[in-house]
C-alpha cells in the first residue's frame, strides 16, 4: 500500500463518496446544535441524529462528511498510553432511505482495495452473527474470501440505544502482522491485543426495537458509517499510533523543540509530549468553534484541557507560557480542511495564551500549598477540606490535585470535596432566589400548556378589542382580578414584545370597559404563549373581557434604538477588531444596550473611538432598516450572522441595515439609523475570560450621558480647588506630585522607625545554638513596615533568625514576616518552615523560601503565645 498524508486521506475518503452521489457537508461545530443531551459532538453520527429522527429534513439522502470530535471519558489515561486522545476526526458516509447494505459493503470495499489500495489478504471482515444477508454480500457481492469473515455477538456487532431504531453492524479490521500478536493460537479478529485493528464500523439500522426484545423492520432502513481518521491513517503510514501520523507528530515535534528534548528517550517526558499534544489539537478546535473557557460544562473540558497541558510544559521544563505558539502548528497542519483556524488564528492563540498565564499566575502558589499539605498528611489520603480550600483559594481543580496525588501514589476524599462543593452550590443558588422569583416559576410552569400568542406588535404597539384567554394570580387560574390584585394577562393577540433574545419585554397599559390594567413586564413561555405581568390599577377584569392593549411607545421606540445599535455596534467591532468577534450576549433596554462579545484584550482607547465613529458615521447616513421573514437557507445566502448555537428554524426573521450588517433577529428596530440620534460607549471591560462588555447609549440616553460626565467633571474642579473645568489637568498632575512626594516621605519614615525598632531589638535578642531569635509584635505595622524590619535584620549580617507581627485590630488579623541570615541557615533554619510553624498557633498558615517568607494568622489574642513558642521552633530546627 502507498503511504498516504493524513490530509490527502481526508480528501481521498470525500472526494470517493461524492463520486457517489454523497453531497460533503463540512464539519459541524463541536458545539451541538440545538442537542442538549451532548456538550460537544463526539461522533460523527452525533450531528445528524435530527435527519435520522426525521425531526429535520436532510439536505440530500446520500450524505459524506468528515467530523470534529472530542471525547473526554479517558482523559486521564491520555498520554499514559500512545492509544488515547481526546480529539480526532471522524469519516462518514450515510444514507438517509435510500441505498443500504448492497452499497454501503460495495463501496466500503471499493475505497480500502482500489483508492488507498490496503492489501486485499490482510483486511478482515466481522459481520452479526445472524446476519445472513451481510455474509452473502460480503461472499458473492463484493468477493470477500469466507475466510477472512468472523461472526460475532450483539455485543460487538448490534447497535443499539434502548429503545427505537437499531441494528446489525459490520466492521473492517486490519491484520498488522504476528509481530503485533499476542501469540496465542485463537488470536484474531475481536482479539485484545494490537494485531486486529479494526478502523471502520458501517451500521445498517433497519429495525425498531421496543426495548423488550422485539424488532420491527423499518419501511426505510438507514446506512450510518464511521471511520476515524487518525486510525486509518495509522494503518496506511504504517505506525504504532496517533501520535506517530504525519500531521499530530509534526505538532509533536514543534513542542519537543521547545521543551529541547527528543520524543522517545524518555518514558516519563514522553507522557508530557503526548498529553499536550493531544490537548492543544483539542483545544484549538474548541476554541475555533466558540468554546470559552469556564468553570462549567464544555467551557470546563476546555479550562481542564489547557490547565494539564500547561502543567505539563512545567514537568518538561518549559519555562513561561508556550501553548500559544504550538498553535501555529496546529492551524498550519489543518489550514487546508478547515481554513477558519486561519481566520481565527490571533483570537484562538491570545485565548490560549491568556488561559495558560492566569494559570501560572495560581499554579505556583497552588503547588506550593499542596505540596505543604502533603508533606503534613500523616496517612495517604488529603482531605476534601484541603482539597475545596485549593480548588475555591487557587483555582486549581480537583482534577488536576489528583492526578498529582496520584503520580505520588496518594489519594484524595473525593466525597468530602464533591460535598463541600454541593453546599457552595446551595449558598449560591439560596442568594439568588427571592420569593417573587419563585412565584414567577410557578405561574410559567402553569401556563406551558397554553397555545401560542400571535404577535402583531411590529407593524402597531396598540391593538383594540382583543379578548383576555386566561389570566393567573396568585400561582393560580384566575376567572376574575379586582383593583389592587397582581396577575398575568394572556391575550389572544398582542402588541406586547415578550422578552427574548436579550431585548426586555414590553411595558404599557390595558383598558376595557371600566378597568384599567398597568403592564409591568411581559414574557413567554416555551410554547411561545406570551403573558403580561401587571396589576389592576382599578376596576375588575374578567376571562372572556376585551381590553385596547397599547404599548408604552416612548420606552418601546427607545428600545428599538438600542437593538438597532447592538446590530450596528457587532459589524463596527468585526470591522475594527477582526472576524473573530461574535456575539457572546447581549441585553436591550429603555436604558442603555449591553453586548458581549468574544475578544481577549481589553479595546484600546483609539479602537473605542474608531467603533463610536464608524457607528456615528452610519447614523448620520441615514441608512434603511429593512426587515423580511425567509427561508433560512436564503438568509445564509445573502450573509445573515446567526448566533452561535441557537436553534433557528425553517423560516427566520432577517434584519438588514444598508450596505452595513446583516443579521437573523427577532426583535424590534427603528426603521432608518437616523433616528438612533447618536451612539455613546460609556464603559468597556471583561467578563469572562475571551469575552468583553461594552454598553453604550442611544438617542436621549446620550445626552443624559453627557449631562452627568459634566456634573462629575464640575464636582471634580471644586474638589481640587480648579478653576474651572478647562484647568482640572493641571490641578490633578500637581495632586498627583504632591501625593508621591508624601508617599516617599512616609517610606523614609517607615524606614527610620524600623532601624530604631531594629536596634532595640537586637540589643535584647536571645541566643539559641550561637543563632540569635528575635520575636515581636507591632500594632498597626503593615506588610511593608514588616518587610523594612526584615530587611535591617538581614543586613545586620550576624547569624539570626527574626519573626515579626503586625497586627490589624481592624479586621482582627495578624501578618508574620520571617527572616534567616545565611549563616542561619546553614545551620539549620528555614524561614518558610518557621513562620507555617508560628503561624500555625495563630490559626494561620504560609511558608515560603528559606531565607524569607511571609504566614498570616486569624486570632490575634494568640499572637503573644505564637512568639513565645519561636525559641523552641527554632532550637528543634537546629538541632535536626
Amino acid at each position: 500500500m502507498k503511504w498516504t498524508g493524513l490530509n490527502e486521506l481526508r480528501e481521498k475518503y470525500l472526494s470517493f463518496f461524492e463520486s457517489k452521489d454523497h453531497l460533503r457537508l463540512k464539519s459541524f461545530p463541536l458545539v451541538p446544535q440545538g442537542d442538549k443531551s451532548l456538550l460537544l459532538i463526539n461522533s460523527g453520527m452525533a450531528p445528524m441524529k435530527k435527519y435520522f429522527t426525521g425531526e429535520v429534513t436532510p439536505p440530500h439522502k446520500r450524505v459524506t462528511t468528515c467530523q470534529k470530535c472530542i471525547r473526554t471519558p479517558d482523559i486521564e489515561r491520555v498520554g499514559k498510553t500512545a492509544r488515547h486522545g481526546t480529539y480526532f476526526e471522524m469519516l462518514g458516509n450515510f444514507s438517509f432511505g435510500d441505498y443500504f447494505k448492497h452499497e454501503a459493503c460495495a463501496w466500503a470495499w471499493e475505497f480500502c482495495t482500489k483508492v488507498i489500495e490496503l492489501p486485499v489478504d490482510r483486511i478482515w471482515v466481522s459481520i452479526y452473527q445472524d446476519d445472513d444477508q451481510a455474509f452473502d454480500i460480503w461472499t458473492k457481492e463484493v468477493g470477500v474470501d469466507a475466510s477472512h469473515i468472523v461472526r460475532l455477538g450483539k455485543e460487538d456487532n448490534f447497535w443499539e440505544h434502548g429503545t427505537g431504531p437499531c441494528g446489525p453492524c459490520s466492521e473492517l479490521y486490519f491484520d498488522r502482522g504476528e509481530q503485533y500478536g499476542c501469540g496465542s493460537p485463537t488470536c484474531g479478529v475481536g482479539c485484545d491485543c494490537d494485531r486486529f485493528v479494526e478502523f471502520w464500523n458501517l451500521v445498517f439500522t433497519q429495525f425498531d426495537s421496543d426495548g423488550q426484545g422485539n424488532y420491527t423492520p423499518l419501511d426505510h432502513p438507514n446506512i450510518d458509517t464511521g471511520m476515524g481518521l487518525e486510525r486509518l491513517a495509522c494503518v496506511v503510514q504504517g505506525v504504532d499510533n496517533l501520535f506517530e501520523v504525519d500531521t499530530v507528530r509534526n505538532i509533536m515535534q514543534h513542542v519537543s523543540r521547545i521543551a529541547g528534548i527528543h520524543y522517545g528517550d524518555d518514558p516519563k517526558s514522553d507522557v508530557s509530549l503526548r498529553v499536550i499534544t493531544d490537548h492543544i489539537r483539542s483545544t484549538v478546535f474548541m476554541v475555533g468553534d466558540g468554546v470559552m473557557p469556564s468553570n462549567e460544562g464544555r467551557g470546563y473540558v476546555l479550562r481542564r484541557l489547557l490547565r494539564r497541558a500547561a502543567r505539563h510544559g512545567r514537568l518538561l521544563g518549559i519555562q513561561g507560557s508556550f501553548l500559544s505558539e504550538v498553535c501555529d502548528t496546529v492551524i498550519q497542519e489543518n489550514r487546508e480542511a478547515y481554513p477558519e483556524l486561519v481566520q481565527k488564528r490571533d483570537f484562538i492563540k491570545k485565548l490560549i495564551a491568556n488561559e495558560e498565564e492566569a494559570f501560572g499566575k495560581t499554579i505556583d502558589q497552588g503547588l506550593q500549598l499542596l505540596n505543604v499539605m502533603i508533606d503534613e498528611l500523616d496517612g495517604e489520603e488529603l482531605s476534601g477540606e484541603n482539597a475545596f480550600k485549593l480548588y475555591d483559594t487557587f483555582g486549581f481543580p480537583i482534577d488536576l490535585t489528583l492526578e498529582i496525588l496520584s503520580e505520588r501514589n496518594m489519594r484524595a476524599d473525593e466525597k468530602s470535596f464533591h460535598e463541600l462543593m454541593r453546599q457552595q452550590r446551595e449558598r449560591a443558588r439560596a442568594a439568588r432566589k427571592s420569593s417573587d422569583g419563585e412565584a414567577w416559576a410557578g405561574s410559567k410552569s402553569l401556563l406551558e400548556e397554553l397555545p401560542a400568542t400571535a404577535f402583531t406588535g411590529y407593524q402597531s404597539m396598540q391593538e383594540e378589542h382583543v379578548a383576555v384567554t386566561a389570566m393567573v394570580s396568585g400561582g393560580e387560574w384566575a376567572e376574575t382580578v379586582t383593583e389592587g390584585q397582581e396577575a398575568i394577562l394572556v391575550l389572544e393577540s398582542t402588541p406586547f414584545y415578550a422578552e427574548s433574545g436579550g431585548q426586555v419585554g414590553d411595558t404599557g397599559t390595558m383598558t376595557g370597559d371600566g378597568f384599567v390594567f398597568e403592564v409591568t413586564d411581559t414574557h413567554k413561555t416555551h410554547a411561545g404563549a406570551v403573558f403580561h405581568q401587571g396589576k389592576v390599577v382599578s376596576g375588575e377584569v374578567r376571562v372572556g373581557d376585551r381590553v385596547n392593549a397599547q404599548v408604552d411607545v416612548k420606552r418601546r421606540q427607545a428600545i428599538m434604538r438600542n437593538h438597532t445599535a447592538a446590530h450596528l455596534l457587532q459589524a463596527a467591532l468585526r470591522r475594527v477588531l477582526g472576524t473573530h468577534v461574535e456575539q457572546a450576549g447581549q441585553l436591550v433596554s429603555d436604558q442603555s444596550m449591553r453586548f458581549d462579545f468574544t475578544h481577549f484584550s481589553a479595546l484600546t482607547p483609539e479602537e473605542l473611538r474608531r467603533v463610536e465613529k464608524e457607528i456615528n458615521d452610519v447614523i448620520l447616513e441615514g441608512r434603511d432598516v429593512t426587515t423580511a421573514e425567509m427561508p433560512i437557507d436564503e438568509a445564509r445566502k445573502l450573509g445573515a450572522m446567526a448566533l452561535f448555537g441557537e436553534k433557528y428554524g425553517d423560516i427566520v426573521r432577517v434584519v438588514d441595515v444598508k450596505d452595513w450588517s446583516v443579521e437573523l433577529c427577532g426583535g424590534t428596530h427603528v426603521d432608518n439609523t437616523s433616528k438612533l440620534g447618536l451612539f455613546k460607549i460609556v464603559s468597556e471591560g471583561s467578563v469572562a475570560a475571551g469575552v468583553r462588555r461594552i454598553e453604550a447609549v442611544t438617542g436621549q440616553g446620550v445626552l443624559e450621558a453627557f449631562d452627568q460626565v459634566n456634573l462629575i467633571l464640575t464636582e471634580a474642579a471644586l474638589a481640587l480647588k480648579a478653576s474651572g473645568t478647562g484647568d482640572m489637568a493641571r490641578r490633578a498632575a500637581q495632586a498627583a506630585l504632591e501625593l508621591k512626594e508624601k508617599d516617599k516621605e512616609i517610606e523614609r519614615l517607615n524606614n527610620r522607625l524600623a532601624n530604631t525598632w531594629g536596634e532595640s531589638l537586637l540589643k535584647n535578642a536571645k541566643e539559641v545554638q550561637g543563632i540569635k531569635v528575635i520575636g515581636a509584635a507591632f500594632t498597626g505595622a503593615n506588610a511593608d513596615m514588616l518587610r523594612n524590619l526584615c530587611d535591617r535584620f538581614k543586613d545586620d549580617g550576624s547569624d539570626l533568625v527574626a519573626v515579626v507581627a503586625g497586627i490589624q485590630e481592624d479586621k482582627g488579623t495578624v501578618s508574620f514576616a520571617c527572616v534567616c541570615t545565611k549563616d542561619a541557615m546553614a545551620k539549620g533554619a528555614h524561614a518558610g518552615n518557621i513562620v507555617r510553624e508560628v503561624a500555625k498557633i495563630a490559626g494561620g498558615s504560609g511558608g515560603g523560601r528559606p531565607d524569607r517568607a511571609m504566614a498570616g494568622g486569624k486570632d490575634i489574642t494568640k499572637v503573644d503565645e505564637a512568639l513565645n513558642a519561636l525559641t523552641g521552633i527554632v532550637e528543634a530546627q537546629l538541632s535536626k
